[in-house]
């Protein structure tokens, strides 16, 4: 489960395994091992993947993400930001995440 989030979110990003194993601290090999189920990243890669890609361990993981008092999905909130793009069919810049996520949170909110 994890490897194949890594691989998705990887992609919507339209990173190479080269370029994320940069930015995460690790091989290329050891992605290609991530994505391919042949290891499991460390706890402390898990956060770090996390905190790259704007999601909760949790949803890389696979695990349903627990409800907040707020009362909304967390982690189908991050799924349709994940999967959103620009205008212009590119992805959207961090700041625009934000955004859009606040925007999100307060629609939901009102239901």
């Amino acid at each position: 489960m994890i490897g194949q989030r890594i691989r998705d979110l990887r992609k919507q990003k339209k990173m190479s395994q080269s370029e994320l194993a940069k930015i995460i601290g690790v091989t290329q090999t050891t992605i290609t091992a991530w994505e391919t189920g042949k290891a499991e990243p460390s706890s402390s890669a898990v956060a770090n993947l996390a905190d790259y890609f704007n999601v909760t361990t949790d949803y890389l993981l696979g695990r349903p993400e627990e409800k907040r008092d707020d009362g909304i999905d967390h982690t189908a909130l991050e799924k349709a930001i994940d999967e959103a793009r620009s205008f212009d069919g590119k992805p959207m810049s961090d700041h625009d995440r934000e955004i859009v996520r606040n925007i999100l949170k307060g629609y939901f909110k009102t239901k």
